[in-house]
């Protein structure tokens, strides 16, 4: 005689779906699903759900997938498992809970405003809304695309995997890091430093290792210089620390040091700002005369100098010019970096290389702010490092963007041939872009956004001298990259007509 399978059994042959392709385990979809039949009512509570064999053969999987699904809905309070007797649908008490509030405050409404009084920050404010469009414009990103999805995965799975992983956790040892050792290996080998652990912070960001280090440095009024064009973000930290702001000229060969020096005659120092390698924004090295006369000036002014190296990887012709902080011997320079640029977000990471006093005093800092770090990325990189893997990556993607950068500036030389000069970078994500003759950039972006491409305000730089663009190429493959072009040119001939 053949079984009548129940109704809920029914329901769940109907159902329920497996997508072997998602990166979710098979026993996550379905108690996923199942869940979703008790939200929706098309399962009530009380229902009594069918033995682990009996669904196994129902959705076709195996009997240990079917006890983890039980398993996963009985840790999340969805079910409730008696012995002899069977597995049945229960509300959780914190889905009941939730519910008793909503009734009761869903037809109060938020509060737009503060009860108290405080003051909002001017310098960080939102510079303007987010567009959202096919192609948006940025100061020289990385293309995220690139970052080798099935290579991480594995090595992901195998550092959570590692026993000491919790232990690490649950004690965080004042000793050096495998991390910590395997990125002063890597920062020696590919900046000629000579570094040991205890140089070195690692940090979230770029951005992060920037707002210690101005919390740690700067005192209200302090002086800092910058370039007369420069690194918005950096500026605005620098303000919320309460800098005085001082700008100084920039031209082919970097931050002008002559001037520099004369303002040092007449107001103290604390610290000067600075891109060596390819100045932010407009790309042009600090020569190696004016890199000597600046350290000369900081030891004789005991000044710190900050060098933000924040896209030394990425170069294309020739070697990189290594680091002022190289071949600093007197400790006048605090250095910024990035790892994994190419990388998803979640596993790029800053560092600051800087005397051992001074670091030791940004980690009770960091301490404060991020305690706990993120041992499972740490652990991923210092992997990466350690098997060479990074060095791969790098030169692997160098290649690629090596090809973005000379399509970039093939596209903008066809369509933009008298009306815009810029040199070919030897290393870097972004062009300079200079418009011979001055029109009106924020004219400009608003013509290009209805035209589907988003020029940011923080790109754009226009004043007596400057009429120019701050224009990323990475993120942007070949074919991406002449649409682009083409809309800017569209958007510009729109302005001048």
């Amino acid at each position: 005689m053949k079984t009548i399978d129940s109704p809920v059994t029914v329901l769940l042959k109907s159902e329920i779906r497996i997508e072997k392709s998602s990166t979710n385990a098979i026993y996550v979809q379905i108690a996923q699903q199942i869940i979703q039949l008790i939200q929706k009512g098309y399962l009530q509570v009380g229902s009594l759900l069918p033995g682990t064999r009996v669904l196994a053969v129902t959705i076709g999987i195996h009997r240990k997938t079917a006890v983890a699904v039980y398993e996963e809905l009985v840790a999340q309070g969805w079910v409730n498992s008696i012995p002899n007797k069977g597995t049945y649908i229960v509300t959780p008490e914190n889905v009941t809970k939730i519910k008793a509030i909503y009734q009761q405050n869903k037809n109060q409404i938020a509060s737009k405003n503060t009860g108290f009084p405080f003051e909002a920050s001017f310098h960080l404010a939102p510079i303007e809304t987010p567009f959202k469009t096919d192609f948006i414009a940025n100061d020289g990103q990385p293309d995220i695309r690139l970052h080798p999805i099935s290579e991480f995965s594995k090595w992901y799975g195998a550092a959570m995997k590692r026993k000491s992983l919790i232990s690490k956790w649950q004690n965080m040892s004042n000793s050096h890091s495998h991390f910590e050792i395997q990125l002063s290996n890597f920062l020696n080998a590919s900046r000629g430093f000579a570094i040991q652990p205890n140089n070195i912070l690692n940090t979230r960001s770029s951005e992060m290792s920037l707002y210690i280090i101005s919390q740690l440095l700067i005192s209200p009024k302090d002086v800092v210089l910058v370039g007369n064009i420069g690194n918005y973000a950096a500026n605005m930290l620098f303000q919320q620390a309460g800098a005085t702001i001082k700008t100084i000229p920039v031209d082919a060969n970097g931050l002008d040091v002559r001037s520099i020096e004369e303002l040092a005659k007449k107001t103290k120092i604390r610290c000067v700002y600075l891109n060596s390698n390819r100045h932010y924004p407009n790309t042009n090295s600090l020569s190696a005369e004016r890199r000597l006369q600046l350290l000369v000036l900081a030891r004789k002014m005991q000044f710190a100098i900050i060098e933000d190296d924040y896209d030394y990887d990425f170069q294309f012709d020739g070697p990189p010019i290594l680091p002022m902080a190289s071949s600093d011997t007197d400790g006048l320079i605090i250095y910024l970096g990035k790892l994994g640029q190419s990388f998803f977000p979640s596993f790029q990471t800053g560092f600051v290389v800087a005397p051992e006093n001074f670091i030791l005093e940004a980690k009770n800092y960091l301490q404060m702010l991020d305690s706990k770090g993120d041992l499972i990325q740490e652990q991923v990189l210092a992997a990466l490092i350690h098997e060479g893997e990074i060095h791969r990556l790098l030169k692997k993607n160098t290649v690629v963007y090596k090809k973005r950068r000379d399509a970039m500036c093939s596209a903008l030389d066809i369509h933009f041939h008298d009306i815009i000069e810029f040199e070919k970078p030897s290393g870097g994500l972004a062009l300079w872009i200079r418009f011979k003759t001055h029109i009106s950039l924020v004219q400009l972006a608003e013509k290009t956004k209805k035209m589907g491409l988003f020029l940011p305000k923080t790109l754009l730089y226009q004043d007596k001298t400057n009429c120019a663009i701050r224009f990323g190429f990475g993120h942007w493959n070949e074919e991406e990259i002449e649409i682009v072009v083409e809309k800017l040119k569209l958007g510009y001939l729109e302005v001048i007509t």
